[in-house]
């Protein structure tokens, strides 16, 4: 059975070509359709924030579980990326790709480090199997 922690509330009007804001004010950022997709720029968009939530999320649970696991490492790294793809059926779908540091530590370590950031991550326990996700370890 899950517990609810926290719930992030945001309002948004005019979809892609508005401005979304938290209900505690924290957030507040215009929203432009990208240049690459024939918009004007000049504002952030729904993928960035994507990408930027899915990169921090993923750090956190570095750090989180070698807390755990008892093991030492330095200032954890990530950039994300999230691509917004048109599918075979025109429906849209997102594809991600993560490129992390974790300095300190190196093979097998490692490789156990992340496997247990990738069980407790709440994105990447939200889009398995749904959302393409590739890992880069730097």
């Amino acid at each position: 059975m899950s517990k609810d922690l926290y719930t992030a509330a945001v309002h948004v009007v005019d979809g892609r070509q508005g401005r979304a804001a938290s209900d505690d004010g924290l957030l507040d950022v215009a929203m432009a359709m990208p240049t690459a997709l024939g918009g004007p720029g000049k504002a952030t968009n729904p993928e960035q924030l994507f990408a930027a939530g899915f990169a921090g999320c993923f750090a956190s649970s570095i750090k989180f579980s070698a807390q755990g696991m008892k093991l030492e490492i330095g200032l954890v790294e990530v950039d994300g990326k999230a691509t917004l793809l048109l599918n075979d059926d025109g429906s849209y779908g997102l594809k991600v790709h993560l490129a992390a540091k974790v300095p300190g530590l190196s093979g097998e370590a490692r490789d156990k480090l992340i496997a247990e950031a990738k069980r407790v991550c709440a994105y990447t326990n939200a889009t398995r199997g749904n959302v393409p996700f590739e890992l880069t370890l730097l």
